[in-house]
């Protein structure tokens, strides 16, 4: 199962390479495709989206795929956390992980990758799952990846 995802991570990358580089015409655009793509091939998501940078404290909900999201993230919760600490956070069980926000009661795991850009980060991709420890640090690295796609965007 584990090798099966990372060859679908590898395809998607690729896919995103071939619709985004040269071909993007802004950030929100990627970001966007990325979502849909991720959404659509990786069967475990819930939900796939971004969330922007707007303050020290605050996010506002960009691209995505799933159900209503929370449009607005303040103060608290993993999206958060990955902003402060500029680092990818695995959330295996969202009900274990203190403040959380819930946007959808069904979310059961988590994982958010920042994406940085002059050492500050910009938005975040925020993938929810509705089954449990679905994510793992084998995932960071390849949606790290993909994330990277959208840097030029930035």
């Amino acid at each position: 199962m584990a090798e099966d995802r990372a060859a679908r991570y590898e395809r998607i990358a690729r896919q995103l390479r071939d619709l985004i580089e040269g071909h993007s015409p802004s950030l929100v655009a990627a970001m966007a495709t990325a979502c849909a793509l991720l959404q659509a091939k990786m069967t475990h998501h819930s939900w796939t989206g971004f969330y922007f940078v707007v303050a020290e404290d605050e996010l506002h909900v960009g691209p995505y795929q799933g159900p209503v999201a929370c449009q607005i993230l303040k103060g608290q919760g993993v999206c958060l956390h990955a902003v402060r600490t500029q680092a990818p956070v695995v959330v295996p069980d969202v009900a274990a992980f203190p403040r959380h926000i819930a946007c959808d009661s069904r979310s059961k795991s988590e994982i958010v990758i920042p994406l940085i850009k002059d050492r500050r980060v910009v938005a975040v991709l925020d993938i929810d799952s509705a089954e449990l420890g679905q994510f793992s640090e084998a995932d960071v690295l390849p949606l790290e990846q993909i994330v990277s796609l959208l840097l030029p965007l930035a």
